[in-house]
């Protein structure tokens, strides 16, 4: 027992590569009690805990077999985040956390700001801020500047319109059709916001 415990994590992820499946037996085992506990901290449930753990063991073979890890011997960090990538979709599709309802008025800068977080819903929203950056990107980049402008750094549609030498009208039309496409992305890729 002693030799399993003092090989390193990277030679026990290529033996499992390399078909010795005892060598994932040894991985969990070894890091089973420490993932279980961050699990359980974030979810509170025994049965929920149980089911995001067998989850993540789940994804670490499937990318193992697929031959997409590259970790260079930080095994435990990186199975650690899949399972806080699990546990935030668990709170995002759970009921406890329901999802934003798509209309006219609907802004998604409104989601963003509560001052009084729990551990879970600064989890959500870190998550929520990286996926809305991410939509962001993917906007013509007319409307990324005007959005980006008004929503981040405050800018009335006059100076706005000053600073990129088209009309307000102009301004003004950028912002809805960037939030249209917002909306339509946030569609296509499925993204939950919390409200």
């Amino acid at each position: 027992m002693m030799r399993k415990n003092s090989i390193k994590d990277s030679t026990l992820v290529s033996d499992y590569i390399q078909g010795k499946e005892i060598a994932l037996e040894v991985l969990i085992k070894r890091h089973q009690q420490r993932l279980f506990s961050f699990i359980y901290s974030k979810v509170q449930d025994r049965d929920i805990t149980e089911d995001i753990f067998q989850d993540t063991f789940i994804k670490v073979i499937r990318t193992l077999k697929k031959g997409n890890y590259n970790e260079e011997g930080k095994f435990l960090p990186w199975v650690m985040r899949i399972a806080h990538n699990l546990v935030i979709d668990y709170f995002r599709k759970s009921n406890r956390m329901p999802s934003f309802k798509n209309t006219d008025e609907f802004d998604i800068f409104s989601v963003l700001g509560d001052g009084s977080l729990n551990a879970e819903k600064k989890i959500i929203q870190e998550q929520i801020y990286s996926d809305v950056k991410e939509l962001v990107n993917e906007l013509p980049e007319e409307q990324k500047e005007v959005l980006v402008m008004r929503m981040y750094k405050d800018m009335s549609f006059k100076e706005i319109s000053e600073n990129t030498g088209v009309s307000i009208n102009t301004a003004l039309g950028r912002m809805r059709y960037a939030l249209i496409n917002m909306r339509k992305l946030i569609e296509k890729h499925k993204i939950i916001l919390v409200n």
